[in-house]
């Protein structure tokens, strides 16, 4: 027999797997892994800098680069820091709006998790699954924001707009028959409220498919099961959150815990692992999905039901409209203050906290009276899970490395801040 050397080896960061810009130095005993040494710091943003140049207000959408599949979410963190200090709340149909699109982002979140981690250990199939929930859900996205993607749709004291009456339809195209047309804008003729309520009454039956592709399939189980072990009380030393702390079998989630906005009136459930492996966590994400959806259908209900304002009418913090800005001196002027210097924010610090799709995502803002924060800090989850790839892939082989950095669930927008 031939020996086995001991080598080092990059993965990464041009490797498929490693998701844009990790780099990881492996120490090898041929194919099993001895130390694995994550290199942070290749995509580097400043976002904390930069945002500490620039008026609250301009700030917004920074926080949606910063964990580019769940936009919404971290904007919700830091509009709720800015809230904190200025000691204001949403009206409650602003809150509900809230929840609905968290919720959303929740599940665009693990479309793409599902998808990238599937494509990662070769079940080419799902990611192509996983794209075409996702589509209908970014037309959401577009339908109240104007984009796709960075949406800067929460505004301290509640949303950029209400939710739109009438859904964008597709148009006649060359490629496109009479008849596929109408089946395409078939839940596009009523508001948004009705597209999202069609999506949350067909999405069950699409996670049925992904578990029917999955969760008993024997490579899939030979590629998750007993990979990447955590103990519920090593996930807690190492300040997991989220499906990573979850799934090792520990019952904590914000939404529960530390209720904000108005989830203590959703009726939904904490799902937890036993095991603590790759395959708990694919479980535990998946079943959050089917959570989410109970919640989207709950704040549709009430939202049909319960219209009313969804931004507070205070303009030293909110724009007037735009009617009123043309027509109205004082508007004008409130209007030209808050797009030039912003609203200064009482002296003060606050952190506020929500259960992003990836764990416990908080904004700390320190503001000494000017209309720029003094210091923003932003934890975010995905840092304390990238800190323990060390721990999580000693003793497995190269192959299993995909699958630790596919169930960690890591985006490095928010990572190397």
């Amino acid at each position: 027999m031939p020996e086995i050397q001991n080598f080092t080896m990059n993965f990464g960061p041009q490797h498929p797997a490693a998701h844009g810009v990790l780099r990881l130095v492996l120490e090898m005993d041929g194919e099993v892994i001895h130390r694995a040494d994550p290199h942070v710091g290749l995509l580097h943003r400043a976002t904390e800098k930069l945002a500490e140049s620039k008026p609250f207000n301009q700030s917004i959408g920074y926080m949606d680069r910063l964990d580019y599949v769940s936009m919404m979410c971290n904007e919700h963190g830091y509009v709720l820091a800015i809230e904190k200090l200025l000691g204001i709340a949403p009206p409650i149909r602003a809150q509900y709006i809230r929840v609905l699109f968290d919720e959303i982002t929740r599940i665009l979140n693990h479309l793409m998790w599902l998808g990238a981690h599937g494509l990662d250990i070769g079940a080419m199939t799902m990611f192509l699954y996983c794209f075409r929930e996702r589509e209908d859900l970014m037309d959401c996205y577009e339908a109240v924001s104007g984009t796709r993607m960075h949406a800067t749709y929460y505004r301290p004291g509640g949303v950029f707009r209400d939710l739109p009456e009438e859904m964008p339809t597709y148009q006649p195209a060359d490629n496109r028959s009479a008849k596929e047309l109408k089946r395409m804008n078939e839940d596009r003729s009523g508001s948004l409220l009705d597209f999202i309520d069609a999506f949350a009454d067909r999405f069950p039956g699409r996670i049925d498919e992904y578990e029917t592709l999955l969760t008993d399939n024997r490579i899939w189980k030979q590629r998750t099961v007993n990979i990447g072990v955590v103990t519920p009380e090593r996930a807690k030393q190492l300040g997991f959150s989220g499906p990573m702390l979850r799934g090792s079998g520990v019952v904590w989630d914000l939404r529960k815990m530390q209720p904000y906005e108005v989830y203590d009136r959703m009726d939904f459930d904490i799902p937890v692992g036993v095991n603590g492996d790759c395959y708990d966590r694919y479980l535990v994400r998946v079943e959050e999905m089917r959570q989410s959806n109970r919640i989207i259908k709950q704040c549709v209900d009430w939202l049909r039901e319960n219209p009313g304002p969804v931004v507070l009418d205070d303009h030293k913090i909110i724009p007037p409209a735009r009617i009123e800005m043309k027509d109205d001196m004082e508007s004008l002027i409130h209007h030209f203050k808050l797009f030039t210097e912003g609203y200064c924010v009482p002296e003060g610090e606050a952190y506020a906290a929500i259960e992003h799709p990836k764990g416990e995502f908080g904004v700390y803002l320190v503001s000494d009276g000017a209309n720029k924060p003094y210091r923003v800090k932003v934890r975010a989850p995905g840092f304390a899970h990238l800190a323990s790839m060390n721990e999580m892939v000693t003793g497995h082989m190269l192959a299993d490395v995909v699958a630790v950095i596919g169930t960690q669930d890591i985006v490095f927008g928010e990572i190397d801040r």
